[in-house]
């Protein structure tokens, strides 16, 4: 016969196991560039006309009777949802965000908005521009600070090697070239 004290840790493991709870994400590096800044901003303005017309159409989409059927009802309150997730977000995080305009004093090494070229092992080279972590972009290789690739960047200088972890494996890396583009706003 199984034991109450066996039966009471196996609803625990299991409880563990199920829960809903997951621990916070850690917090994002409050840095972003002047010209992410204003970006964000705009966004920011934006999604508020964006919101003054689909809360428009909304009421239109109410008015024409039954909700639960209404597709057009339904497709507006979940696209005000999703602005307003939006904008409750750009709210909460643009007063935390820190400006970084000028350039760092020593510009042979990497440091943040900086253009890095890579040469990997078999010769193909890269560059990436480490930015703030609400504006990275693959498509223009800017890469978040927060990465793993700009985390191993970061005070490393022209010739140094760079060792960064990637889900294929370990990758290395030689820093071919350190340049800075001025940041500030014209």
């Amino acid at each position: 016969m199984i034991s109450l004290r066996l039966i009471a840790i196996r609803r625990l493991r299991y409880a563990l196991r199920m829960s809903r709870y997951r621990p916070p994400q850690t917090p994002a590096s409050p840095y972003i560039t002047p010209a992410g800044m204003t970006g964000l901003q705009d966004e920011l303005a934006a999604l508020w006309k964006r919101r003054a017309l689909v809360t428009a159409a909304l009421s239109a989409a109410a008015a024409e009777g039954d909700r639960s059927e209404n597709a057009e009802y339904i497709y507006r309150k979940k696209e005000l949802r999703e602005i307003d997730r939006r904008i409750r977000y750009l709210q909460k995080r643009l007063p935390d965000l820190k400006i970084v305009a000028q350039l760092p004093a020593d510009q042979s090494r990497v440091y943040f908005s900086a253009w890095v070229t890579l040469e990997d092992d078999d010769g193909r080279q890269a560059t990436y521009r480490i930015v703030g972590s609400d504006e990275f972009d693959p498509a223009k290789h800017w890469i978040s600070l927060d990465s793993p690739l700009a985390k191993a960047l970061l005070k490393k200088a022209i010739d140094d090697e760079v060792t960064v972890e990637t889900p294929s494996g370990t990758r290395k890396f030689i820093i071919v070239s350190v340049r800075y583009v001025d940041i500030r706003l014209p």
